[in-house]
């Protein structure tokens, strides 16, 4: 926990303290007080680091508390939308080619480790084609 501490202490001593206690709703003393991981009485809740992370963008709290238990903090980047007949003809397309990646790495019986890589691969690529089916579709 005092890696998330001291990553919230960090960001407020690198942000506009004055300026994002205004935008966060308190005083800047007690935003000093909430985010000072060397005060005892620290009280850092749920509603402060939303707005910590939403005002400031900067994810050093939330990759801190992800480390904690293991985790890592990776940003996605939302597939573009395009015409949803394109977007399910490259489903398609991309289904078609792990069914024959697959059926071509069954012919001997069994799945070797070139083989299962291909395979994974073209998972990866029909996972891709689905979001992007999936982002057209919401602005359709």
């Amino acid at each position: 926990m005092q890696d998330f501490l001291k990553a919230c202490h960090t960001v407020v001593q690198d942000a506009d303290t004055k300026n994002l206690a205004t935008l966060m709703g308190m005083p800047p003393v007690s935003l000093l007080q909430r985010g000072n991981a060397d005060y005892d009485g620290v009280w850092f809740n749920v509603k402060h680091l939303y707005a910590l992370l939403l005002h400031t963008e900067d994810m050093r709290p939330l990759e801190a508390l992800a480390g904690e238990f293991g985790y890592a903090i990776v940003k996605t980047i939302a597939p573009a939308a395009i015409d949803v007949h394109q977007a399910l003809g490259r489903v398609a397309l991309e289904f078609a080619e792990l069914t024959v990646e697959t059926h071509s790495a069954m012919s001997d019986g069994r799945v070797d480790q070139v083989e299962r890589a291909r395979i994974m691969k073209e998972i990866a690529h029909v996972k891709a084609a689905i979001a992007q089916y999936e982002a057209s579709v919401k602005v359709a």
